[in-house]
């Protein structure tokens, strides 16, 4: 009685459902910035070696 109740329980099914696609978002996440994240530290410092020095302090 209480199987057949939990089978036709749908609520538990979208919980699983949601779960498994996140997941999934994760992993694209995850494997994108793995693909990419070399590529994204290079530009950030090829553009910090570009800019100017900014000297720190007052203009004493």
């Amino acid at each position: 009685m209480l199987l057949r109740r939990l089978l036709k329980d749908e609520e538990g099914q979208t919980l699983v459902e949601y779960g498994l696609l996140l997941a999934l978002i994760a992993l694209v996440v995850i494997a994108a910035l793995t693909v990419l994240g070399q590529k994204i530290a290079t530009t950030f410092n090829t553009i910090s070696q570009e800019l100017p020095e900014v000297g720190g302090g007052g203009g004493d």
